[in-house]
């Protein structure tokens, strides 16, 4: 006979993990699926100044640490799993996964994340969290006083850009295109503010160092030229893509890729909801995917009760 499950989570980052403790709480036998180990992009995270009870700091594995420890003492089961598929079945949802079989739920709360888009050059992968990042609100305050570089063109490349200029004696925003895609706004202000400065028609090739990022190699895309830039953090802020791929075919996404939501987290299948990175573009913050796990959760277990009732 097959196990029902009031809740199942799809994601262990900070949407699922907070979803998972509302939900368990609730006295709702609800499982979480993560096809990695739990905690999401926090894991890559070396310092998160910005969330609220740590008044020292944390650092973005410890948090997550935390955050599962007290889901599992709520009752929160954990698999590790990679989910494939879902399919709306009447009165429940089926979860298939590449290893181990199928899960059905009487809700589906979808907190997948969303993942940086890469540039794929040397150092990149050896050096994140040593001074290469996807996030400056998440790690710009660990760099005062230092040069760093922006990579990137786009709204989020000047914002980010922009907020760095708050902690870094110089903002280097680097872009492959002779203008940028930014709106007219934040170029004004970016262009006006005196620590910032623009290399354009440039492509990173190479970002180097020994424990920590001390340096970037570029090329000119016209010239060919190349030059070396020493500094001592590399935030790479080319886009993001939601992790929505199983899901294509049955819940509603925009343009991006991301989950299309209603005031109550719901999307156009009404047993299944979505919280954090999946569906949120604009914030894209632990606690505002915290925030969101919690309402997705709730709301959730309004349904169920309906369900049963």
């Amino acid at each position: 006979m097959q196990e029902m499950w009031d809740i199942i989570i799809i994601g262990g980052g900070p949407a699922g993990l907070t979803a998972g403790i509302y939900a368990s709480r609730a006295r709702l036998d609800t499982i979480l699926l993560e096809k990695l180990l739990p905690g999401g992009q926090m894991m890559t995270t070396a310092g998160v100044e910005n969330y609220p009870g740590f008044p020292e700091g944390i650092t973005g594995p410890e948090l997550m640490v935390n955050f599962e420890k007290q889901a599992r003492r709520l009752g929160l089961k954990v698999e590790t799993a990679e989910v494939t598929r879902l399919v709306s079945e009447k009165g429940r949802i089926q979860v298939a996964t590449r290893e181990k079989g199928d899960f059905y739920g009487r809700a589906v709360i979808i907190a997948t994340g969303s993942s940086p888009q890469k540039l794929g050059i040397p150092g990149e992968k050896e050096f994140l969290a040593k001074g290469v990042s996807y996030c400056a609100t998440c790690d710009g305050p660990l760099f005062r006083d230092v040069e760093v570089a922006v990579i990137g063109g786009g709204d989020t490349a000047l914002e980010e850009g922009l907020f760095l200029t708050k902690f870094a004696s110089k903002v280097h925003i680097i872009h492959r295109r002779d203008q940028l895609r930014g709106e007219k706004i934040l170029q004004d202000r970016a262009f006006a503010n005196p620590k910032v400065h623009f290399i354009l028609e440039t492509v990173a090739e190479e970002i180097c160092g020994d424990e920590v990022v001390k340096s970037i190699k570029l090329r000119n895309v016209k010239t060919n030229q190349e030059s070396e830039l020493e500094l001592r953090a590399v935030f790479i802020l080319v886009g993001t893509v939601p992790n929505t791929n199983f899901l294509k075919g049955l819940v509603s996404l925009d343009k991006g890729g991301y989950i299309i939501v209603n005031e109550r987290y719901q999307t156009n299948i009404p047993a299944i909801f979505a919280a954090g990175d999946v569906y949120d573009k604009v914030y894209r913050q632990a606690i505002t995917a915290a925030g969101s796990g919690c309402a997705a959760a709730l709301e959730a277990a309004k349904f169920i009760e309906q369900v049963k009732a």
